[in-house]
């Protein structure tokens, strides 16, 4: 898993279960890695992400969003929406298909 919340290019492991509240998910998009990236995990050690790995992103919705002030003489600032980055290498097609399956269940437009 990925979030804006780390540092760049760095995954989290997720080892057990976790619940995902879709009421404060704004969008989701699933897509399919077309060539292989480069992460690293907590430790900074690095790890590649192989090409064919299935992503779910969830964007939140701006109450879970934060501010950074960019010009403070002109009191400008932007709003960052939080996000998260599932990956799902391609050995896990089937958890992958069980979570999007889950996700689409609540989701209008696809």
């Amino acid at each position: 898993m990925e979030h804006n919340g780390l540092e760049k290019r760095h995954l989290v492991p997720v080892t057990s279960n976790f619940l995902i509240n879709l009421e404060q998910v704004a969008e989701v998009s699933f897509y399919t890695i077309k060539e292989k990236k480069i992460r690293f995990d907590l430790e900074d050690h690095e790890f590649t992400v192989p090409v064919h790995t299935r992503v779910v992103h969830l964007q939140m919705a701006y109450p879970y969003a934060h501010v950074n002030d960019v010009h403070s003489t002109n009191k400008t600032s932007t709003v960052e929406r939080c996000y998260y980055k599932f990956y799902c290498l391609p050995d896990e097609d089937s958890q992958y298909e069980i979570l999007r399956s889950k996700i689409e269940e609540f989701v209008l437009n696809l």
